[in-house]
Formats: C-alpha cells, structure tokens, sequence
C-alpha cells in the first residue's frame, strides 16, 4: 500500500468519523467452513486503527447472505448506507470490494452516496476517494469485474452441474431406500428399508388416499426410514412419518427408476420496485431439464407412478376442477363426481339438504355462476338406488369370489403389518445387542461410563419387550378369524344384495366398487316426460342404458291430500287445531311426508294455506255435545240416545267431527217434552208416554 498516497486522501475532517469494517460471506456454508475468510474480514479492525481511526464500528450482519442482482435485503448494507448518510462515516473497509456489492444498481448507489458525504472506500491494499476521477474510474472497473466474476463462476458452476446432471451423476442427497454406488445409485441393501417403501406404495394403492395411508403407518406404529443430517452427513433414521413424508416418496420419481433433474426453474422478477428472485413451480418429470427413464431399478414401474400422481391429482378436485373422479368420501351421494350433464358437458356437483344433511341432490351448475341458472338437477335417491340395481346386477354372482379374497386380504393385511414389525423387531434386538456388548465390555469401575452405557441397554430392551408385546397382539388378532367367522363372510357373499343394502356396509366401500366398474354416467332431464335419462359407461368399453322416473320436488313429493285439505278448510270454521288433527288421525289421514296429524301439523297447514280459525258466534244458535249437555244438564249417554234415536237432529260436518245441535231443537217438542218426563220421572221414554202410577223422583 502506497502509504503517502493514502495519508493525503484521509484528512482530519475524515478522520474525526468512524471507520466502517464491513463484512460478508455469500452463504452459511462458508460462514461455517471459511472460518480464514472471516479472520481475515475481522483483522481490518486493527487496520483501520494504524490508519488513524480512533472510532470503529463493525458491521457483519450480513454474513451468510449473497449480494447478487435478486438476492434477499441484506440488512448490513442498508445500515452502511444509511451511516454514510448522515455524514457519520470517513472511510469504509471490506477485504474485497466485492464483498460491498455483486450488482451494478447497489454499487453505483454505494458510489453515489459516498461522493456526496465525502467519504473514502478502502480494501486490504488501497484507499479510493470516488470524488476524485482516477478513482472513481477504478472503483467503475472494479465494480464492473465484480459483477462480471459472479456471472462467470455461477456459469462455469451451472455448467459443470448440468454436464454432470445429463449423466445421471448428480446428486445432492439420496432419497430414503437408494445408496450412492460410486456414480449411480442402487436400492439400499437393507432389507428393512426396501420392505418399508414398498409397503408406502402397497398401501397408497389399496387405499388410495394420501391421508389414509399416512394413517395407517400411524395407527399401526410402522417406522419409516428418512435421511437425517448429522455432522454435515445423512444417516438413516427410522421413525413414524410425519404428514409429509408419505406423499414426497409418492411425488418423487426416483422410485420409479427415472432419473430427474431441473423441475424448478429461478427467474428474476420485478415487484414492488425490486428486482427479487422466484421459484417456479413443479413441472412434470419429463418436462425437466435432465429426464433419463429407466436410470436404476426402482421399487415401481413408470406406468404405477404415472397412475399414482393422477390419483393424488383426482384427490385434490374439490378445489381444482378436474375431469376425472375424486377421492372417496363419507357423503351419501353414491354417484358423486360419475355424473356428467348430457347438455352442457359439465360435470354434476352434490348437495346435501334435508333435517340430518344426508339426502344428496345432484346440480349441474350451468351458467348459474355468470347469472344465468342451472342445467339440470334432481334428487339422488332414487337415481342412487337404480345404479345401485345395476351394479348387483353384474357383481352379484362374484360374491362368493369377493368373500373368499375379502378373507384372503384379511390373513395378507396382517401379515404385511406382521412382516413389517418383525423387521422392526429384528433392527430393536441388534441394537440391543450391541448395546450389551458395549455394556460388558466396559470397566465396571467407571462408574460414568458403565452407568450410561447400562441405561442404554436398558431402554433397548424395553424397546425390544414392547414391540414383542404388540406382535403378539397383532397375532391374536389374527388368529380371531375363525372357521365359523368364514363362513359368515362367505354367507354374504352368496346374498350380496343384503350386504349392499345393509346399513352396516360404509358408504366409501360402495363409492369404490362403483368407481372400480363405472367409468363415467351420462343424464339428462326429459321435461316432457319427467323422467331421468342415463347412459352408464363402464370400465371395458361397455355402454348401457337406463330411464327412471324423475324425482318429485318435496312441494310436489310430500303434498297434502286434497281431502285432507278440504276438511281443514270446513272444520277451521268452528273447530281449533287440536280437534281437527283428532278427527284426521280417526281417519286414519296422514300428512304429505306420511307422518300422523297433530296440532302443530295443522296449525303449520293451515297457516301456508291461508286458512284462519273462525271465532264462534255467541248466537248462532249451535252447541257441541258438550254444550248441549250443560245446557240441558243431562249426561252423555242420554244425549247420545236422544241422537241415535232420531229425536234430536244432529249433525257432523265429516265422520268422526263433533256433533252439531241447534238451540232451538233442544227448546221444542219433543225434546222439551221427553226431558220434562226424565226430570219428573226419572225415565227416559222416547215414545214420550208418561205413566200415573209412576212416583216423582223429584218431589
């Protein structure tokens, strides 16, 4: 360093402000490794110091963070521009000037605010005043190299990773299940590990839910094998698997021999006047830049994965809509996602409506989103039931055949879970062993190290007892399938139809047998007819065809008989609510959804159709049969006789109604005359004779 040179650049005035040391390191990589790079940064201190700088700062927040066009704000840079800023700052010293900056917009900002504040930069070799012209020309040119030897080392590094990539050769780490064999990979020799991902695969396909796969690794407690870091190495780790770990061995298709590189590509964008970094997403395997089927053996064929994304993507359709049919769920539309409308193409949703939500009704939704109405819809009851006919139709006589590979995949489920701890259990007792080993092998005087190493073999052995315990559980478990129990399975086999419609048989279970032979279902409405058109197409190519009735809206399904409505409106005159669900109900009436009358149904029926309760005049001269009675203070059966017998007029508005009598018949013979002689006599004559020998009751 041209000392003079640098004593005249750096006056008084500079420095009576602080020395600025900054520091950076383009990654953590190199802030945990390229711990020389650091000393060296850190040693500009004492520089700054001989340079005659009394206050020092250090700013290092930026450690670990690239200065590339793109990059992530880097926080030590802001607090070094904000410092010259307000004319706090002589002299700046980083170990390179790139370390200051990689890009042209943040160096020239950098020049631009140091010209202004006066304020010198400076490296291990030299200080620059950017006021003067020969500087500035060499800080433009070293800027300039900056940015060009970050370009040349990211091509040169890209260069030789895609060259390495199109061999097949690249690999950051290798999956769970795969080995490193010099440049390729091979299957993991490990028996364990290989049974455990190909039971992952075994299981997505027989259950055919992400989520319901993972659940079974849980509730069955099988470990899973996954890479863990340690000591900037991966070892293998066996644990249960977390929610996100079945579906990146599902995604990754280096399980199924296919050699993948480049899926996410990085572009710059411009947001929020920034230039940052954004990472594309996924694309497909053989849209990647480097794709080499076949690669290694892998533990599926193409053709199985290819068909395991496009059931993952099915599985997703409730929020992106998708052609094909989704995953199976607990909802009691049998047909939901077969359907397609006949008119406009589209598929048909399911609605669920009525008190418990369960009743399904199928929409196609039309133009209803852009203003305009839906295509068709209907009710899917009955549509459930004729499919469900169709169906039996074909599966029924396999149902023996069904009974005997439903037994056979009871016994292969629990031998897969049995294998899979048995491996387990073989893994628990090496390590057991080996624990013991150390154990005994240990001077029993050193107490530190003996105590340590026998609560480790300790907790192996528990391990090693508890996973026996479950296994032993497990094998009685499957040993409770008796020989009777078989044939009760094969029972329902031979009566399939009574297994279907049984209430115990789950609703997934029959959306999968349907979805297993139904590949797709046509309908349309016919409005003339009122009926349901459909054309089914099932797996195979075969094509049928099936009309039903069309369903009646629940206005037109559980209408009230006209009858029924006809004495409401003729008894609401005289008679409250109570009384007309009585003489409804003698009838042997029901209401339109074939529930028994009661006062609240009628008083509901009566309401929509506008009918009101008639308040009974005082004088019309009308009496029930209770008031004829307190009228006339004679009891029921007397009054009833008086009725059957003709003598009194009577009269019902419909069978069972109360009786209608008028005052005035009550008032004038022969009624009058006949309850005089009961009152005096004690005799009902309905003749209306009176007797002289007959004593008076009332005298």
């Amino acid at each position: 360093m041209n000392k003079s040179l640098t004593q005249k650049k750096i006056t008084t005035e500079h420095l009576s402000r602080k020395a600025i040391i900054y520091l950076r390191q383009s990654s953590l990589h190199q802030v945990k490794h390229n711990l020389e790079s650091q000393r060296l940064q850190y040693a500009l201190t004492e520089h700054a110091t001989q340079l005659g700088f009394q206050r020092v700062e250090v700013i290092d927040k930026d450690l670990g963070a690239s200065a590339a066009l793109g990059s992530r704000q880097r926080p030590g840079f802001q607090q070094l521009l904000s410092s010259v800023a307000m004319g706090d700052v002589g002299l700046i010293l980083s170990r390179e000037l790139s370390r200051l900056s990689r890009s042209d917009k943040d160096w020239c900002h950098l020049m631009e605010v140091c010209q202004v504040f006066d304020t010198l930069i400076g490296d291990h070799d030299t200080v620059y005043d950017p006021k003067l012209f020969d500087d500035q020309l060499v800080l433009g040119i070293k800027g300039t190299i900056s940015v060009a030897e970050l370009g040349v080392l990211k091509m040169r590094l890209q260069q030789g990773k895609e060259a390495k990539a199109k061999r097949g050769e690249l690999f950051a780490t290798v999956a769970p299940g795969y080995i490193r064999d010099e440049q390729t990979i091979i299957k993991d020799p490990n028996l364990r590990v290989q049974e455990a991902i190909r039971l992952v695969f075994t299981k997505f396909q027989q259950l055919g839910s992400l989520r319901q796969t993972h659940r079974w690794f849980i509730d069955n407690k099988i470990e899973l094998p996954t890479n863990r870091s340690s000591g900037g190495q991966f070892i293998l780790f066996w644990k249960l698997p977390a929610q996100t770990f079945i579906p990146s061995i599902l995604h990754n298709p280096i399980y199924a021999g296919a050699y993948v590189y480049g899926r996410r590509s990085v572009e710059n964008v411009f947001d929020h006047g920034m230039i940052r970094k954004r990472q594309l997403s996924i694309c497909a395997p053989d849209k990647a830049k480097v794709f080499i089927k076949d690669h290694h053996e892998g533990y599926i064929d193409w053709e199985t994965y290819l068909r395991h994304q496009k059931m993952i993507d099915n599985n997703g359709t409730n929020f992106v809509p998708n052609e094909t049919i989704i995953a199976v769920r607990k909802g009691h539309g049998l047909l939901t996602s077969l359907l397609r409308c006949a008119r406009c193409g589209h598929k048909l949703h399911v609605r669920y409506w009525g008190k418990q939500g369960t009743t399904p009704r199928y929409l196609c939704h039309g133009d209803y989103g852009s203003g305009g109405r839906y295509c068709i819809g209907f009710g899917g009851k009955a549509s459930d039931q004729c499919i469900s006919d169709e169906v039996l139709k074909i599966i029924s006589p396999e149902g023996v055949k069904a009974s005997l590979e439903a037994i056979k995949n009871i016994h292969n489920n629990t031998g897969t879970q049995l294998q899979a701890l048995d491996r387990q259990l073989q893994q628990f007792e090496y390590e057991e062993q080996r624990a013991f080993n150390q154990f005994n092998q240990a001077d029993p005087n050193n107490r530190l190290v003996v105590d340590s190493l026998e609560k480790r073999w300790n907790e192996k052995l528990e391990q090693v007892d508890q996973l026996k315990s479950d296994l032993r559980s497990l094998q009685s478990s499957r040993d409770c399938l008796s020989e009777e129990n078989e044939n009760k399975i094969v029972a329902l086999g031979s009566n399939f139809s009574c297994t279907w419609n049984s209430p115990a048989c789950p609703m997934p279970l029959k959306k999968r047998i349907i979805r297993s032979l139904i590949k797709e279902i046509i309908v349309d409405v016919n409005e003339e007819k009122q009926t349901l058109d459909f054309i089914i197409h099932w797996h195979g190519g075969d094509h049928s065809s099936l009309t039903i009735p069309r369903p009646l809206s629940a206005s037109k399904a559980h209408k009230t008989a006209a009858e029924d409505v006809d004495i409401i409106k003729i008894m609401a005159v005289r008679y409250r609510d109570e009384e007309i669900a009585k003489v409804l109900s003698k009838l042997g009436r029901k209401t339109g959804k074939g529930n028994r009358w009661s006062k609240s149904s009628v008083q509901i029926k009566r309401t929509r159709l506008g009918i009101k309760l008639a308040k009974k005049e005082n004088d019309d001269g009308i009496l029930n049969a209770a008031e004829a009675k307190r009228y006339c203070g004679i009891s029921d059966s007397t009054l009833m006789r008086l009725i059957k017998s003709n003598v009194l007029p009577a009269n019902q508005i419909v069978q069972y109604a109360p009786f209608e009598i008028k005052k005035s018949d009550l008032d004038k013979d022969p009624v009058l005359t006949i309850l005089k002689t009961l009152k005096k006599t004690g005799k009902l004559e309905l003749g209306g004779g009176y007797s002289e020998n007959q004593k008076d009751l009332f005298h």
